[in-house]
């Protein structure tokens, strides 16, 4: 599967960004999705990600409120949407897909399949 993540930018601290991964193939919808970032000399931590049929998501505490992701199986589109923007969001972000069918903390495991990473800064 080939991923394409869009949607990044520049915003003000307290504001939103939605973010998008279109996936190739079609077997979309029987991948675990996730979304991580990587902040400039920091290692790549995990977001949020959701179950093959979105029945089931998980988020990092940091986040926890303040993210929504969700899936459309129809259109192969993955979405991170974030609000309430903080300096700290500030990393690129990369969308990844796996193919083992996971539930609850289980989505916060290793992924198989990357996109190419989005750029988010939240200016404070």
């Amino acid at each position: 599967v080939q991923l394409r993540a869009s949607g990044g930018g520049l915003v003000q601290a307290g504001g939103s960004l939605r973010l998008s991964c279109a996936a190739s193939g079609r077997t979309f919808s029987s991948y675990t999705m996730g979304w991580f970032r990587q902040a400039p000399g920091k290692e790549r931590e995990f977001v949020a990600a959701i179950a093959w049929n979105g029945g089931s998501t998980y988020y990092a505490d940091s986040v926890k409120g303040r993210f929504t992701i969700s899936r459309d199986n129809a259109k192969n589109t993955v979405y991170l949407q974030m609000n309430s923007l903080k300096s700290d969001d500030t990393a690129v972000y990369y969308c990844a897909a796996d193919r083992r069918l996971r539930w609850g903390i289980e989505l916060n495991s290793p992924y198989d399949y990357w996109g190419q990473g989005t750029q988010v800064t939240v200016s404070s």
